[in-house]
């Protein structure tokens, strides 16, 4: 019985850490408390501080995004198609969480935000690999940098429409143009 309540208060300071988050990048470990319907004490119990509390929460909205993503369709198209398929629905996702991005990146160091990307960022990898095999994508910079500047745009994007500087409806497009003008093997000239 008690093991079930532990469970049923983690999931719901996750549900509700991520739908503040999500809202206020800024919202506290009270608020976040109060909406899961715990004390404090309860979510300390369970994340020592606000960064094990905006890790998990932030874990839990990556593997939810990483299921989303899973479409069997990219393994068929070529390589620029499938990246651009990934990227808009990536960016979807991101933009919806957009703000526990920003909590994440406010809370986190990179690396410890990069680990929680590990399964998103093998399916980019493994995109990349296959177009650089194809002739698609440029061979003569490493795939870890293709990949980070992958993850690095994306990031890069959410602070940009969080800073109104971007309009989230056209920072897929944006996104889409400029990894492929990094990743293309051609020039920009060759068209």
């Amino acid at each position: 019985m008690v093991r079930a309540d532990a469970e049923r208060n983690i999931e719901a300071i996750l549900a509700a850490g991520q739908r503040l988050l999500s809202g206020d990048p800024g919202a506290s470990v009270a608020e976040v408390a109060k909406a899961a319907g715990v004390g404090r004490v309860t979510l300390y119990g369970h994340f020592p501080s606000r960064e094990d509390l905006v890790a998990a929460v932030l874990t839990r909205a990556i593997a939810e995004a990483d299921q989303a993503l899973d479409d069997p369709e990219l393994a068929t198209l070529p390589a620029p198609d499938a990246l651009a398929r990934l990227v808009s629905s990536s960016w979807e996702i991101l933009n919806r969480h957009s703000r526990l991005f920003i909590a994440a990146d406010r809370t986190l160091p990179t690396e410890r935000i990069r680990e929680r990307h590990a399964e998103p960022l093998k399916r980019v990898e493994g995109l990349i690999e296959r177009g650089r095999e194809s002739g698609d994508f440029r061979t003569d910079v490493p795939v870890s940098w293709q990949v980070s500047s992958f993850f690095a745009l994306l990031h890069t994007a959410a602070q940009e429409v969080e800073a109104a500087r971007l309009v989230g409806g056209e920072a897929g497009g944006v996104l889409v143009t400029s990894l492929r003008s990094l990743l293309s093997a051609r020039s920009p000239s060759a068209g």
